[in-house]
């Protein structure tokens, strides 16, 4: 059997006939920018998310980058981040002209170590932005704490974790803009890019609004210089049909994950890890394993799809040289670009596939470890 990373196809399967109707109306009515459906998955957003308000915008990356400009972030500023992530959550600093500060990560969470941030925080410092990495929540008070010490921004990269939660509240909540993907892929997935920041702070709001359309609070008139990073109308039509599951859609991904560590219990792997502060909702399903290289071939070879998020960390990308990086700077994260891979883990995979995975993984470990790694416990 031949097991994909990803099925799109399956979701849509699900949805696709309320979805059609929606965009049906969507282009008969001649409104395909913003207007009341834009609005309208605003308001749900910022519902689900618990906050006061929601501004969707043209991608996640548009979502930090308006999030950075709101705080006038430019030349001069540091903002720390972590180097194990999406390049979105470093290239939008770089775009403003501000200097990438990186700290490395936590080795159970992968996420951005509070403790190793507060030992870059300079006078010179003015935000952080940590990334919830494949839908596990950061240490969101550590953070605040450091927030309020320092005076500092902090801007959830949330773009893997709508749904996730902290002690109980909603990941976007808590920091002064949370920040979201909608691209296909996510656990909450449009038809294109999409995305949207949400915030308690009704000043922020009225900015990040602004700097979406080019700066102008009313057409014509420009008081700053923004972007033009808009939501289709399309994008909304699709993400309110699937908003209403994303829970149960997140509930599956859960259990898709506990039903591969039951079936992987045995092998020399390092299983995701999930804090007591936590609700995971497995954008991946992130392994460890000596010799991954070797193994993720094997696994391909087998018809069984995997992905290597990440294989090469941020802070030694050609692209930031300049900042001085080097390996072994990072020790976690160089370890975990050397061992991690996902095995495929959306909510319509089937028990079968689940099953034929785990076997194919137990087959190449023992192909490539030895029969004794692959031994049951």
């Amino acid at each position: 059997m031949k097991v994909p990373f990803l099925d799109l196809t399956a979701q849509y399967n699900r949805v696709g006939e309320e979805i059609e109707k929606e965009v049906l109306e969507v282009l008969r009515s001649g409104q395909y920018v913003l207007g009341a459906r834009v609005k309208k998955l605003e308001e749900d957003i910022a519902n689900y998310c618990e906050t006061k308000h929601a501004i969707a915008c043209a991608s996640g990356t548009d979502a930090l980058l308006l999030s950075l400009m709101a705080y006038d972030i430019g030349p001069g500023d540091e903002v720390i981040t972590t180097p194990f992530t999406f390049f979105a959550t470093a290239g939008v600093i770089a775009r403003l002209g501000a200097t990438i500060v990186y700290a490395d990560v936590e080795e159970k969470t992968f996420n951005l170590d509070p403790e190793k941030v507060a030992e870059q925080i300079t006078p010179r410092t003015k935000a952080i932005i940590p990334v919830h990495l494949f839908g596990h929540s950061v240490d969101m008070d550590a953070y605040m704490d450091l927030a309020k010490k320092h005076n500092l921004a902090v801007i959830e990269d949330a773009c893997q974790a709508i749904g996730t939660t902290y002690n109980g509240k909603k990941i976007g909540s808590i920091g002064h803009t949370g920040c979201f993907s909608f691209f296909p892929t996510k656990n909450l997935g449009g038809a294109g890019d999409g995305g949207i920041v949400t915030t308690n702070d009704d000043a922020l709001e009225e900015k990040i609004r602004r700097l979406r359309v080019h700066g102008a609070k009313v057409k014509y008139y420009h008081d700053m210089v923004g972007l033009n990073s808009r939501l289709d109308a399309l994008q909304a039509a699709i993400l309110l049909v699937k908003l209403p599951h994303i829970d149960l859609w997140n509930k599956e991904r859960r259990q898709n994950a506990a039903r591969y560590t039951e079936l992987l219990q045995g092998l020399p792997l390092t299983f995701p890890h999930e804090e007591p502060y936590a609700y995971h909702i497995y954008h991946q399903y992130a392994l460890r394993v000596e010799k991954r290289d070797e193994i993720n071939k094997r696994l391909n070879e087998k018809g069984i799809g995997s992905g290597v998020y990440y294989p090469k960390s941020l802070h030694v990308q050609e692209c930031f040289a300049a900042l001085g990086y080097k390996e072994g700077d990072l020790p976690v994260t160089d370890m975990l670009c050397k061992d991690i891979f996902s095995l495929p883990i959306f909510p319509e995979i089937t028990e079968e596939q689940i099953a034929c995975a785990a076997n194919a993984l137990r087959e190449s470990i023992g192909e490539i470890l030895g029969s004794e790694a692959a031994a049951d416990a």
